[in-house]
């Protein structure tokens, strides 16, 4: 269980650094925040899985 739990929080520190270089890409595009809105909304939905994923295993390993 604590292997699970650490690599929830692993995979909620690293998720957020992939919109770092991403969304800049996606706004410098020609068309910019009209093409590329679905991207950036899509991009942010795996960033609330690892967020569950901590807080549904930590009260019982934190005792």
């Amino acid at each position: 269980m604590t292997i699970a739990l650490q690599s929830a929080v692993s995979a909620s520190i690293a998720i957020p650094l992939i919109p770092v270089i991403g969304v800049p890409a996606v706004l410098a595009s020609p068309d910019g925040w009209s093409s590329g809105k679905n991207v950036v909304f899509s991009g942010a939905s795996p960033r609330i899985g690892p967020v569950f994923l901590v807080g549904i295993p930590n009260p019982s390993v934190s005792r």
